[in-house]
């Protein structure tokens, strides 16, 4: 008898520890996706969260887990959230100290404006400087007859004299503080100052150099500002009204006002 061929089978499609090894490849890859996506960390959330954990005591209102020997009806009552005031949320504390900044804020630059008034008062000078009150804060306006000569920057000592008293004034508070410099519309010409452009600003300077001079303040509060005629306060049409644009301005910025600046300048 003939031996029957045994016909071998075709082998259809992958064998089957391929189809294993796929999923496992499948599945290390997924997990390191994972990984890679989790090492990627918003700095900014991340803050944030630790900001929260270290202004609340997130979880003083659910009950230890592990029991005390010694319970005490203030942990309790703790536990419970009656006396604990952790249900405001920092947004909420950060928007009262923000209120609070603003409202001491107004209380000093208040009490600076009285205290410039009675000085202004009590020495007759409020036909040459004059102090208001506005958005920006305090405002100080200085002619120039009490500060310096026709066409000059140095101080005169009668300009020195007020120039103190601010100072003192403001060793008492941590405002930021803007001089600006301002001239009528008629030409200058000299060898040190070509322009009105460096006139103004030469007078700015010399008051901020003053007053920081001699009081020991910090610079960094200060700026200054050159606006040569450009600003006017009335007219330049007659004798008096160019008499009253040459003056210099000293602005104690409230906080809005600060930052105002500050965005401006740069």
């Amino acid at each position: 008898m003939k031996r029957r061929k045994i016909k071998s089978s075709k082998n259809s499609g992958a064998p089957k520890w391929m189809t294993t090894y796929s999923d496992m490849i499948t599945l290390i890859l997924v997990f390191f996706i994972l990984l890679f996506s989790m090492s990627q960390i918003d700095m900014a959330k991340f803050d944030a969260i630790s900001e929260s954990f270290q202004n609340r005591m997130l979880f003083d209102f659910y009950p230890s887990p592990v029991p005390m020997e010694n319970p005490t009806q203030s942990s309790s009552h703790k536990e419970n959230g009656e006396t604990s005031n952790e249900f405001e949320t920092p947004t909420d504390l950060t928007e009262i100290n923000d209120r609070d900044d603003i409202q001491n804020q107004e209380d000093t630059l208040q009490t600076l404006m009285e205290d410039i008034g009675n000085y202004l008062d009590e020495h007759d000078l409020n036909n040459v400087i004059s102090a208001d009150r506005t958005e920006r804060g305090v405002v100080l306006v200085l002619q120039e007859l009490i500060l310096f000569d026709p066409g000059q920057a140095e101080l005169l000592p009668s300009g020195e004299h007020f120039l103190a008293e601010i100072g003192s004034f403001l060793t008492e508070i941590p405002h930021e503080v803007k001089v600006e410099g301002h001239t009528d519309n008629r030409p200058i010409s000299s060898y040190r100052y070509p322009s009105n452009w460096e006139l103004s600003g030469a007078r700015a300077s010399s008051v901020v150099r003053y007053l920081v001079e001699g009081n020991d303040l910090d610079q960094s509060r200060f700026s200054i500002a050159g606006y040569s005629d450009i600003d006017p306060l009335v007219p330049n049409t007659n004798p008096e009204n160019m008499s009253q644009n040459r003056r210099v301005e000293i602005l104690i910025l409230d906080q809005d006002a600060a930052e105002t600046e500050e965005g401006d300048s740069r």
